[in-house]
């Protein structure tokens, strides 16, 4: 049981450190353009980077961090909700220091960028 939780707990944590990242890269890259884009465009565009984001996470972690069945199916339901709910809460307290905020401070984003790493790696990790 404890392993099972350590398990999920580094699934969360991958999806959380990845996402912080980008969202790093993106405030600093978003300040020359502050025209917001289309919102379908950037779903889009977050559903390629999450995939890009698990795509090169299986080259540092191949393997499942989750046993198969039912817990590997949990994390990738679970997972995302929580981390976009992180989000939520980062894109909260940027907001109270006045910074910016970009999409991927919203939940919606922020799940479905986690949805698409979580995919990828739970379709191709070993």
């Amino acid at each position: 049981m404890l392993e099972f939780l350590i398990e999920i707990l580094g699934e969360f944590v991958l999806q959380a450190v990845g996402e912080a990242l980008l969202e790093l890269g993106f405030h600093s890259l978003a300040e020359p353009f502050r025209k917001p884009p289309n919102p379908l465009l950037a779903a889009l565009g977050y559903a390629i980077f999450g995939a890009l984001a698990g795509a090169l996470s299986l080259l540092f972690l191949p393997d499942h961090l989750t046993p198969s069945g039912l817990p590997r199916l949990a994390n990738l339901l679970l997972t995302p909700i929580a981390t976009g709910l992180c989000m939520v809460a980062m894109g909260t307290w940027r907001s109270r220091r006045g910074d910016a905020l970009l999409r991927i401070d919203r939940f919606s984003y922020g799940y479905l960028f986690a949805l698409s790493l979580a995919l990828v790696r739970f379709q191709f990790a070993h």
